[in-house]
């Protein structure tokens, strides 16, 4: 028989230390992994940009000057029209 401080210690109060040891070990380590992740790759979090609209490509073109006022505006408008249907 194995005495600490005074006191017995059965063989299941040993392997319940053990255990718990392991226990708290594979807590902080599992811990310490996700915190890693978490600061590691702060862009897997990030949205990508999305594509722009067509009445942002149309306003782009206009600042470009690739196409007037007039046409701009003819334009917008067919976009706001909607989808033409066949006849």
């Amino acid at each position: 028989m194995m005495f600490w401080y005074d006191h017995d210690v059965s063989a299941w109060g040993w392997f319940a230390m053990s255990a718990g040891m392991i226990l708290v070990w594979a807590v902080i380590i599992t811990i310490a992994v996700l915190l890693f992740r978490a600061l590691d790759s702060p862009h897997e979090h990030t949205h990508s940009p999305t594509a722009p609209t067509p009445e942002e490509i149309l306003r782009e073109r206009l600042a470009r000057g690739e196409i007037n006022e007039e046409e701009y505006r003819r334009r917008l408008s067919t976009l706001h029209a909607g989808p033409l249907t066949k006849t």
